[in-house]
């Protein structure tokens, strides 16, 4: 079988799962893969390259023009035949399946990476009237699920396979078996986004500086220059520049998460919270926004806390806690490791994704020509 997978080159949790699901195919006998990228502005030569050092095939098409983008890829499936194409994210997941309706490609999966997307009323319509020709929509979590239901999908053929992360990369021998080993400190990693609620964190951290607690925070991750600017002002503007350290993209994260004792994921929305599995796989001491997606990660008070949405005051009572009780902060911790390794691996991500390859064709019809 020859599966495509087309992603944004974004690089962004869309990126990764698609990466990770090529790497498992290529495990399958039998099974060739295509990555396709959507150039974007970090879409370096160097990125690329690291991919196919993997062992991947990657191809980069064009991200000026929608229909330039459907053209080139539509291109590709010509030249390359595939079986399958799942088409990842909005709102490359309607140009992925524009093109793959075009070329008559037999199986056509649209995946739905976040729970609230920016679909404009056109945007949705051109989303569902590739519906009929969709094998599944699948969603990452129960909630984008849900919401895909809400836009409007067809129910029948919506499905929610949780992401999962590489287990590989947080082996016992990495873990400290001492909690005091690590440092009694905070790492967020998530990319600087509209999604993604930073300045929450930032401002718990002012309040906790007023309480006598002065942790260090690490912030991981890249996107919007803009979004970071005004996070760095914020941090200055609340005296907090010797506590809050601006790290970029990293390429040890799971290191880094093993040796701090708590891991933050502050957001406005998620479709389900890639960098909290990872925190938890970690044996971090997990904190998440009570949002859709990451309610599916913690179960509050169990393996980690949930706190409101954009609640400054509830985040530091939460830091405060786990920072001054490091017992109760280990337990969470140890529970959130044995939580991640028994169901956010990527194995059973592709296992469930091999099952759609495997089962029977569903009936469709034709897309409406654009």
């Amino acid at each position: 079988m020859r599966i495509l997978h087309f992603v944004t080159g974004g690089f962004s949790g869309a990126t990764q799962v698609a990466i990770d699901l090529c790497l498992a195919a290529r495990r399958t006998p039998g099974t060739q893969v295509l990555l396709v990228l959507r150039r974007k502005r970090n879409t370096s030569a160097e990125r690329v390259q690291a991919l196919r050092d993997q062992g991947l095939d990657v191809r980069v098409v064009s991200n000026w023009l929608h229909v330039l983008t459907v053209r080139e890829l539509r291109r590709i499936i010509r030249e390359w035949r595939p079986d399958a194409v799942f088409a990842h994210g909005f709102s490359d997941h309607i140009w992925g399946r524009q093109a793959a309706v075009a070329e008559g490609v037999p199986r056509i999966f649209h995946v739905e990476h976040n729970s609230r997307e920016r679909y404009t009323p056109r945007r949705l319509q051109q989303a569902l009237a590739l519906a009929p020709a969709t094998q599944a929509s699948i969603g990452v979590s129960e909630g984008v699920r849900a919401a895909l239901i809400e836009r409007g999908f067809p129910p029948e053929r919506c499905i929610a396979i949780l992401n999962g992360i590489a287990l590989e990369k947080f082996p016992d021998s990495l873990i400290p078996t001492d909690w005091q080993q690590r440092e009694p400190a905070i790492l967020m990693a998530a990319r600087f986004a509209r999604q993604k609620d930073h300045a929450t964190l930032i401002r718990a951290l002012a309040i906790l500086k007023t309480q006598g607690l002065q942790p260090t925070l690490y912030l991981a991750g890249g996107g919007s220059a803009r979004l970071r600017k005004q996070a760095e002002h914020l941090t200055h503007t609340l005296g907090l520049d010797d506590q809050v350290h601006f790290l970029g993209n990293v390429d040890n994260l799971p290191q880094r998460l093993a040796r701090v004792q708590v891991c933050v994921l502050s957001t406005h929305w998620e479709g389900l919270g890639l960098s909290m599995m990872e925190g938890m796989a970690a044996g971090c001491a997990c904190i998440g926004s009570r949002v859709v997606g990451l309610q599916e990660v913690i179960e509050d008070t169990a393996d980690g806390l949930l706190v409101p949405h954009q609640d400054a005051p509830a985040l530091a009572q939460a830091l405060q806690q786990l920072l001054t009780h490091p017992q109760q902060a280990a337990q969470l911790g140890a529970q959130a490791r044995r939580t991640a390794l028994a169901r956010y691996g990527r194995e059973q991500m592709g296992q469930r994704y091999q099952a759609l390859l495997e089962a029977p064709l569903l009936p469709t019809m034709a897309a409406p020509k654009r």
